[in-house]
């Protein structure tokens, strides 16, 4: 078992993160699907959807929205909010996607650079592209590597419903490796998170090889232009040809 599948899988996985920023998500996609001119009843996939907040939003949105998550203790909470135009089904996004052609696929939050190889990471690229009309949109949120390098910090110390974590960042070749330790109950317990620090000329070779073009790329959930060093994040906007 790889360390995200573990670890996606446990509750303090979802205790640890339970500060998501729900506002600024919500605004995102507003400004986003905005941007994207996306009309209403279009369909779209919410790759690695977690516990599925922007997957129901962008249904409240108006949109058909398919939840896809490896995690299969986050679908069977998510299961609880189908509908009609909302369904949720535990996949690993390295694999090819069971869907009609839909009109976009958006993976968000840094929900890519786990995998140990570049045939993996390409793998997702596949699977987004052969789910994708022809001129759908694949968004791509990813941290940027440059930035996040600058500004790493070594240790720190969360407390979260009375569990308090004990997190240390290092950087490990192309990797950023987040090291969680914690006891519940008396019990010690120890996690790690492990990010690819891959560069936005990678993902656009990427990109590239799998028929998309580039059409933005913004560096902040508020869709400000993207730059290299100051730019907390490196989101991709890319069309299939």
């Amino acid at each position: 078992m790889q360390w995200f599948e573990e670890w996606f899988d446990t509750p303090y996985y979802h205790i640890l993160y339970s500060n998501r920023d729900y506002r600024e998500a919500e605004n995102f996609l507003n400004l986003l699907t905005g941007f994207l001119k996306l009309e209403k009843k279009s369909s779209i996939i919410d790759l690695a959807c977690g516990k599925g907040r922007h997957s129901i939003y962008l249904n409240k949105l108006g949109y058909k929205v398919l939840g896809l998550d490896l995690s299969e203790q986050s679908i069977s909470y998510d299961k609880k909010f189908e509908n009609e135009s909302l369904e949720f089904r535990v996949h690993d996004m390295r694999n090819r996607i069971e869907s009609e052609p839909v009109d976009a696929v958006f993976n968000l939050f840094t929900s890519f650079g786990y995998f140990e190889t570049e045939e993996e990471d390409k793998s997702v690229f596949r699977s987004v592209s052969e789910v994708l009309k022809s001129k759908g949109y694949f968004v791509l949120d990813f941290l940027n590597a440059e930035y996040v390098k600058n500004v790493i910090t070594p240790s720190a110390s969360v407390e979260k419903e009375n569990i308090i974590f004990n997190i240390k960042k290092h950087i490990e070749g192309d990797y950023i490796l987040k090291e969680i330790d914690f006891e519940d109950q008396g019990k010690p317990y120890h996690f790690f998170e492990r990010v690819k620090l891959t560069s936005p000329e990678k993902i656009l070779k990427f990109a590239d090889e799998f028929g998309f073009e580039l059409i933005k790329r913004w560096g902040d959930y508020q869709l400000n232009d993207f730059d290299g060093k100051s730019s907390q994040r490196c989101i991709n906007l890319f069309r299939k040809r």
